[in-house]
């Protein structure tokens, strides 16, 4: 499995580039090709994607938007083209907020994307996306608190995303309240 690919771009179409490394090139299907310039270095995260009849590789900047990717991918209906078209404003939050609050009108102005498959993506997706970027030590305390507190996890998780983590816990469980409470 190829995870990352770090390298040379050597050639640019509007939907893939190739990435030179030790000689070799890579053809890598990007969400924005014509971010990336010529001969510059850039190291990429790649998902190999492997079916019957075709081997491609798709490659992003972040690894969040690897992981958005792999997630779109695993709704029914939504292939690796269209996550591409969903990925390519690289709006991450906004493609997160609006699977949390159920936006099918922001889902729908992506290429691909109707109201079916933008159904499809909150039924699947919503409420997966947030708490999988949960790492953080504190983030995790704070969570707990606000569960033992009675808290749904959907709640919390619309909340915290937007906390400075570098306050003490206290002040993000007082942070936290206030914003579940309206004030």
């Amino acid at each position: 499995m190829i995870a990352t690919i770090k390298g040379k771009v050597t050639y640019i179409e509007p939907s893939n580039i190739i990435i030179e490394n030790q000689g070799i090139g890579y053809s890598v299907f990007t969400p924005n090709s014509y971010k990336y310039k010529l001969n510059q270095e850039y190291t990429l995260f790649t998902h190999h994607y492997i079916r019957e009849d075709q081997q491609n590789l798709f490659g992003f900047s972040s690894l969040k938007l690897k992981n958005l990717f792999t997630k779109l991918i695993s709704v029914k209906g939504v292939g690796p083209k269209t996550a591409l078209s969903i990925l390519a404003s690289e709006d991450i939050d906004g493609i997160n907020n609006a699977i949390e609050n159920s936006d099918i009108n922001y889902l729908k102005k992506f290429p691909g994307i109707g109201p079916k498959s933008s159904q499809q993506i909150i039924l699947d997706l919503k409420g997966k996306l947030v708490t999988e970027n949960i790492n953080n030590p504190k983030l995790l305390d704070l969570q707990e608190a606000l569960i033992s507190l009675g808290y749904k996890k959907r709640e919390i998780n619309k909340v915290i995303q937007s906390l400075d983590y570098n306050e003490s816990i206290d002040v993000l469980i007082k942070l936290s309240l206030r914003r579940l409470l309206g004030k």
